[in-house]
């Protein structure tokens, strides 16, 4: 018996965000390709009759605005309900390849209902969502979580969580995610594309330690936002999410970032993404010192002192997860740590020990250890937890 060709799904995309970055002089070799690639996968995808969907991510705000992210990509019915990875795939186990096999719909309109009001948004040219929706004056949101809606022409309507931060909360934390709070134990080389591309979620393992230290610093501190800043894609960013629930992690928006080409350089940098985050972080929420988390692996030691000299009222303190000898090996050695006395000053055994990073009257607290107990005990002699 012959089997009808399915009928190609009707997709709406923002004409003015298309004819715009498709006029614009800028674009280079590297984006024309990979524009080429998303329109080719696209078509591909509405000729085998799959459908539009609004993949859930969870954004931040305050009680005034709101940040959404999502990804509107093509995926079959039976992949996806409101907008997350059905349970028997999920329990299967989702290879990281897959993350990357449902076509982005770039530039696609996409509607967001926040506190009973409407906004219109349109994707970028990946399919990422990644916008401020401010509130009308007589609009507000109260603090903790709440759910927004969004929808896209021929996808099912899906609820997204956004963490508001109240205006009296003054201490926050942002964590880096690879070596923190999840060992990898992979040569730096190959790390970003074995936890996109190969790792099965199950497989991944946690810091010890980290989960149950970070949520006694939340009992310490009611009410505190918790962001977790990673240069992976934003493909995997139901995965992670998964992954820090599983393991009992504080829940928290991801901010990742897309791996495709700019107008200056084939591949984003990575470092400069997380020091674009922490400085946009610092003037959303000026009142929040945060408490920053990250490991002696790659950057993090750097771009957190470059930042709390930039911004020292917005520090709390810096945690530094230390990494183990085999894992500095594979990293390529361990990172550079601020020019600092006070910082790099080391014990009779080699190990670093707690230090101040001075900037004006800020006295910031440098707190390293290998896991999240020994981490606790220093933020104790802090008064920190």
């Amino acid at each position: 018996m012959r089997t009808e060709k399915p009928q190609p799904t009707e997709i709406r995309q923002d004409l003015a965000a298309v004819r715009k970055h498709y006029s614009h002089s800028a674009r280079n070799r590297a984006m024309k390709i990979e524009d080429r690639w998303h329109q080719f996968r696209l078509n591909l995808a509405r000729d085998r009759g799959q459908h539009v969907t609004v993949l859930s991510l969870a954004g931040y705000g305050s009680p005034r605005w709101v940040r959404v992210f999502s990804r509107i990509v093509m995926a079959p019915s039976s992949d996806f309900e409101n907008g997350r990875r059905v349970a028997k795939v999920i329990a299967d186990g989702v290879r990281g390849w897959r993350n990357f096999v449902s076509a982005p719909v770039p530039f696609a309109e996409v509607t967001a209902k926040v506190a009973g009001h409407t906004f219109r948004m349109s994707a970028d040219r990946g399919g990422i969502v990644d916008q401020v929706l401010e509130l009308p004056a007589d609009a507000h949101l109260e603090p903790g979580w709440q759910e927004i809606t969004l929808e896209a022409a021929g996808a099912e309507q899906t609820k997204a969580e956004v963490q508001i931060v109240g205006d009296n909360v003054t201490t926050g934390v942002i964590c880096d995610i690879d070596d923190t709070v999840v060992v990898t134990k992979l040569p730096r080389p190959f790390l970003a594309a074995w936890n996109s591309f190969v790792l099965d979620e199950h497989a991944r393992t946690p810091t010890p330690g980290m989960a149950v230290m970070m949520e006694r610093l939340l009992t310490k501190n009611p009410g505190s936002a918790v962001i977790y800043v990673s240069t992976g894609a934003w493909n995997v960013a139901q995965t992670l999410t998964r992954f820090l629930t599983r393991n009992l992690y504080p829940h928290g928006p991801l901010l990742l970032t897309d791996w495709g080409p700019t107008q200056d350089r084939w591949f984003r940098s990575g470092k400069e993404h997380k020091v674009e985050q922490l400085a946009r972080l610092a003037e959303e929420f000026p009142q929040v010192k945060w408490i920053l988390m990250g490991d002696d692996g790659q950057h993090d030691p750097m771009i957190y002192a470059d930042f709390a000299r930039r911004h020292p009222a917005s520090v709390r303190a810096v945690i530094i997860r230390e990494l183990t000898y085999s894992e500095a090996v594979l990293a390529g050695g361990r990172a550079e740590h601020p020019d600092s006395e006070q910082l790099m000053s080391v014990s009779a055994d080699g190990e670093h020990l707690p230090g101040i990073q001075q900037v004006g009257e800020h006295r910031i607290p440098w707190i390293y250890g290998p896991d999240g107990k020994d981490i606790a005990t220093t933020l104790a002699g802090y008064g920190l937890l």
